[in-house]
């Protein structure tokens, strides 16, 4: 069994919580995650980038001056992607960018990087995240009681508008459910505070 600290909003160690040992996955898994943050990064892009090729630039066919005689360089059209308003040179054009994932890896690469965060004692369990005004500084006195003063992700079992509204403009901070919570955040968060009811929905998610 792995154990976490257990806390309460004002920072009061109560105890401690035992992590199933069949839920955490130590000697595989690797690659998965590596792929699951490739796709979540590849799933950011919009890939609406777009350049004229020299068939979508406007001009006219003809030569711009005869072939020989002037010094200059043969020119044969005025698209020339070398010229000023000619067109891009093998340039972007909208495509989709989509890395698939199957559900199993997808799976496995979420366990093994909790598991990680359990090894390295980086997850913090909290009693609840009882929050009901929308007020910064009432999300800021929890940090700050926590001692996160470079901030973490929250894994809560449902979000509500206080704790939404009161975390939204705390930087290095984010609230997500644990049926949400992926893989690239885990990772992008050193601290991950998890309260009671967030830690049995991972379970069961996990499980």
């Amino acid at each position: 069994m792995s154990k976490i600290p257990l806390k309460t909003i004002q920072g009061d160690n109560v105890g401690e919580y035992e992590v199933a040992d069949h839920l955490l996955v130590f000697d595989k898994g690797e690659q998965a995650v590596h792929e699951a943050i490739v796709a979540y990064n590849a799933h950011q892009r919009a890939g609406t980038a777009s350049t004229l090729s020299k068939s979508n630039v406007s001009g006219t066919g003809a030569k711009p001056w005869k072939q020989k005689g002037l010094g200059r360089a043969r020119a044969g059209y005025k698209q020339s992607p070398i010229w000023r308003g000619g067109a891009v040179a093998h340039g972007p054009h909208p495509r989709k960018i989509k890395k698939k994932l199957s559900k199993k890896v997808t799976r496995l690469a979420f366990q093994r990087a909790f598991s990680a965060k359990v090894d390295q004692g980086e997850i913090t369990m909290i009693e609840d995240l009882a929050i009901t005004t929308p007020k910064t500084k009432e999300f800021a006195a929890v940090l700050q009681n926590l001692g996160l003063d470079r901030g973490g992700l929250f894994i809560v079992d449902a979000n509500t508008d206080p704790v939404l509204l009161a975390s939204r403009n705390i930087p290095r901070v984010e609230v997500v459910t644990a049926q949400l919570a992926n893989t690239y955040q885990l990772l992008r968060y050193k601290n991950v505070i998890v309260t009671k009811a967030g830690m049995e929905a991972l379970e069961s998610r996990l499980a």
